[in-house]
């Protein structure tokens, strides 16, 4: 027998009744900044897995501290041309112009969707493309903006490519110039998996402010940039867009950057930490 944690609530009283019990305790912990569950468990467990090499001086108390990485599905993978040109053929989107792809996750980004808007309704993204996730919740909304105050249809505005969600998220990060998005830790995980550079707008009401954590991961090895949201205009950020991709090879040297924070095989590299503790 053995407790799995990853933290959340629940995961303190589990921890503390294991301990009592001695039950072999392992923690997960995919942030940056580790939340507090995993703190106050830190003590109690036989090792604390992370998935970023910055949680490790954040957690002192910690017996030992492997840095594991996070699973994830998202890769790096190389598409052939004809697939290449075919995804981009069914989202309306040219082969010799730099894509930025946005997205605030599966319920949307308020913030970033606003400075987008302006962007759009502005003819700001003369020399980038736009392949945005809205967010099934608010992608009506964005359909009806755009419609009756500017009339503009979604499905024809040029450069421009507005989806509720994108399912085949691998696909289009490995096809992509640019990411401009939230900073969770999964988030970061998969673009450094895929090598992209990025534009992070952290969540401001994270807990712990751990996505501003996660953000700084890839920002201090040169892979990102980061606008904080209480900072995040229209302006500002098609500003930072335009100086990035107007230097494709900047662009591609950030993308390299990423790629050196990505951990491989880390779901072998977990079920051997778990085999080793069950085995004691």
């Amino acid at each position: 027998m053995l407790l799995f944690g990853t933290g959340g609530y629940i995961c303190v009283p589990v921890g503390i009744a294991a301990k009592k019990k001695k039950v072999p305790i392992i923690l997960h912990e995919s942030n940056a900044f580790p939340g507090v569950a995993v703190k106050m468990l830190s003590s109690k467990a036989d090792k604390v897995l992370v998935g970023f090499e910055d949680a490790k001086t954040r957690l002192p108390k910690a017996k030992e501290i492997i840095v594991t990485g996070t699973p994830t599905k998202v890769k790096k993978i190389i598409l052939k041309q004809s697939q290449k040109q075919e995804l981009l053929k069914q989202n309306n989107l040219k082969e010799n112009m730099p894509i930025v792809l946005f997205f605030g996750g599966s319920q949307g980004a308020q913030s970033i969707n606003q400075s987008l808007l302006e962007i759009i309704n502005q003819k700001k993204n003369k020399n980038y493309q736009i392949m945005w996730a809205a967010g099934p919740s608010q992608y009506e909304e964005i359909k009806k903006d755009l419609k009756e105050k500017h009339g503009l249809n979604i499905e024809t505005i040029e450069n421009v490519k507005i989806v509720p969600y994108i399912y085949n998220m691998e696909e289009m990060l490995n096809v992509i110039d640019l990411v401009v998005c939230r900073s969770g830790a999964m988030t970061i995980t998969e673009i450094a998996n895929v090598g992209k550079p990025a534009i992070f707008i952290p969540f401001p009401f994270a807990t712990e402010n751990h996505q501003e954590y996660n953000a700084k991961v890839l920002e201090k090895v040169g892979a990102a940039k980061i606008i904080l949201d209480k900072n995040l205009t229209s302006e500002k950020l098609n500003q930072q867009i335009e100086e990035m991709v107007k230097d494709k090879e900047k662009l591609l040297e950030m993308g390299k950057r990423a790629n050196t924070i990505a951990i491989i095989n880390v779901e072998q590299k977990i079920y051997q930490e778990i085999k080793k503790s069950i085995s004691l």
